[in-house]
């Protein structure tokens, strides 16, 4: 571009000489025509640059993590003039991360016409992940002036965590939900309130489980199972208070070890709530799930309430202002603070209390203690949720 400045500007130059020695009108026409072409080119690029418009098209605004993803840059140009080179510059970034990926992209954009162009990306942590046009630089078809477009034009895909089998097993409790209708769709239990089966007579069944009527229409004994209640109070709590450079990592592996304890007692039959500082709306919010569409519906929210240089409000101060009467309570955190853990053993009601922990090192396993019996332990180091073992749920 600075070539061809210089270009006409010695064009000119020479078109002066030539008409200031020759007096002919082919000078005049030559000097006229060559000093009008760039006024030309700045006054068609101007009007150009005022009838551009720049948007970002994503199909979906939830991906999963190193999923590749469709990105559409879409660059409209309402004016009659073409543009001869449109460059565009692109960055992205999770928004836990200080770290940007930039890129720049070259296209034509005709005249009165949509260019769209695309390209794919992903995502190593899950988060928000921010796209970004950082500007686009047009140039007319001569390449002598360049004027800047569509700045700033941004969107942002949320990208959902994975989950993992982790090697745990589910505890039997008493507390039960007494308002609940919710009952095991597998396994038969106590609750006389709900039928689970009938089948015949075995040997040592009690005869008040006896069906009479039934009986007495088959010419046997029918014998009723009762139900299991499944509603047991549950409770994982999210601690997104995370201090260590290691940000980003520390906040995917918490962020997966929720949806793998998460699944886990689903897939138990375990029903439980999840509940985090919404940072957004300055306030803890509890979910309870009993399907896995609640839980990804509950994923989704959390993430998307996530910001940068979010102040996160700690455990002790929701466990403060409920009254927590569990079967089990686990605490997902990077923050095992001597004072959470014996606030945790100190003033919550419950029969199994875990503290997990992410840890960025083996070394740092074995730094941290409990300060209380009550409390167990369990480590998980970064991007390694499968080395959660013999959780109690």
């Amino acid at each position: 571009m600075i070539i061809m400045k210089i270009f006409f500007a010695v064009l000119i130059v020479i078109c002066i000489i030539f008409y200031i020695m020759y007096l002919w009108d082919f000078a005049l026409v030559l000097l006229v025509t060559v000093s009008a072409i760039p006024v030309v080119m700045f006054i068609t690029m101007l009007i150009t640059k005022k009838n551009i418009d720049v948007e970002i098209a994503v199909p979906n605004d939830t991906v999963m993590k190193n999923e590749d993803f469709p990105i559409q840059i879409k660059i409209t140009n309402k004016s009659i003039f073409p543009v001869g080179k449109a460059e565009t510059f692109i960055d992205y970034s999770n928004i836990f991360s200080c770290e940007a990926n930039t890129f720049s992209l070259l296209m034509p954009v005709q005249a009165r016409n949509t260019h769209d162009i695309s390209f794919r990306i992903s995502s190593k942590y899950c988060g928000i992940v921010k796209i970004n046009c950082a500007y686009i630089n047009i140039y007319d078809p001569l390449k002598i002036f360049r004027f800047r477009v569509g700045k700033n034009v941004h969107t942002e895909i949320s990208v959902m965590p994975e989950g993992y089998d982790i090697n745990g097993y589910i505890s039997s409790s008493d507390r039960v939900n007494d308002e609940s209708n919710t009952f095991s769709e597998y396994k038969a239990g106590d609750d006389p309130s709900e039928i689970f089966d009938l089948r015949g007579y075995n040997q040592g069944d009690k005869l008040n489980r006896i069906h009479w009527k039934l009986s007495s229409k088959r010419d046997e004994f029918i014998v009723k199972d009762y139900s299991l209640p499944v509603d047991i109070p549950c409770m994982i709590f999210l601690d997104l208070k995370i201090d260590s450079k290691y940000k980003l990592p520390i906040y995917d592996t918490l962020m997966e070890t929720l949806v793998s304890i998460s699944q886990f007692m689903l897939e138990n039959e375990r029903s439980h709530s999840i509940v985090y500082y919404n940072s957004m709306a300055n306030n803890f919010i509890e979910k309870h799930i009993t399907n896995i569409d609640l839980l990804t519906e509950t994923l989704y929210e959390i993430i998307r309430s996530a910001k940068e240089n979010a102040v996160y409000q700690p455990p002790q101060n929701y466990i403060a202002e409920n009254n927590l009467s569990l079967s089990t309570f686990v605490c997902v955190t990077s923050s095992p603070e001597p004072k959470l853990l014996e606030y945790m053993g100190d003033n919550i009601d419950a029969d199994i209390k875990n503290a997990v922990v992410a840890v960025t090192s083996p070394e740092e396993v074995e730094n941290i203690t409990a300060g209380t019996s009550d409390v167990n332990i369990i480590p998980v180091l970064i991007g390694r949720i499968t080395s959660i073992k013999d959780i109690e749920l």
